[in-house]
């Protein structure tokens, strides 16, 4: 792991880091399950996270079988069908969504020089940024329909450090999913990973919840 002196700045993740749009997700996703008749599971619900909406949607497919039944413009269909459904519910965000410890930290990233990027497959990253109020943290946001793979390929979180401009090793990125992290390393970037399902992947750094997530308890891990 490198030493914190070296780094310059962060990529971060949205859902699950900064906010938890996630249930959002995955209320959205359910219906889309039910009306393709696919069972919907816990583990279902996990594997989803972090994944771009086409390859959530093919990952629900086929959980119920169902991958050969739709035609490429049906599963556009499906797909914007249920972002639609997403978008009405993220109306309810508001800057008191924002997760604990969250805003501190950013807070003392500002505060302490340091540049933020968002590392995001959610293509409405903007619009919930700016119902937390909190776009001007950001220096930019990776577009997600630019890319060619999603997580865990580590295309985003390239893109990410190219907006901060920085080299990966002088970079932390902050993800909620094993995929996140996976994607994070892959890019050469210092991984933080949050909660149990980050575990699987090795994490450079892991907390348990994001209210022990601090500028001051991460300099001390990485001393």
């Amino acid at each position: 792991m490198v030493n914190f002196s070296n780094i310059k700045g962060f990529t971060f993740d949205l859902d699950g880091i900064i906010t938890n749009t996630a249930k959002f997700h995955e209320q959205a996703w359910h219906e889309t399950a039910r009306e393709v008749g696919t069972v919907w599971t816990d583990q279902l619900a996990t594997d989803l996270k972090g994944i771009s909406r086409m390859d959530s949607l093919e990952m629900i497919l086929k959980a119920g079988n169902h991958e050969n039944n739709y035609s490429q413009e049906e599963k556009i269909i499906l797909a914007d069908k249920k972002n639609k459904k997403y978008q009405n519910l993220i109306k309810q965000l508001t800057p008191t969504d924002i997760l604990p410890g969250i805003h501190q930290l950013l807070d003392d990233l500002k505060d302490a020089g340091y540049l933020m990027s968002i590392a995001s497959a959610s293509k409405n990253a903007p619009t919930i940024l700016d119902r937390l109020n909190i776009g001007d943290y950001f220096k930019g946001i990776v577009d997600p329909a630019s890319l060619h793979a999603g997580k865990p390929s580590p295309e985003i979180f390239i893109r990410a450090g190219h907006i901060l401009g920085f080299e990966p090793q002088e970079i932390i990125g902050l993800e909620d999913a094993s995929a996140g992290v996976e994607s994070i390393k892959g890019a050469g970037q210092t991984a933080l990973g949050i909660g149990l399902a980050t575990k699987k992947a090795n994490p450079d750094l892991y907390f348990d919840n994001t209210d022990e997530v601090g500028l001051a308890e991460i300099k001390r891990r990485m001393i």
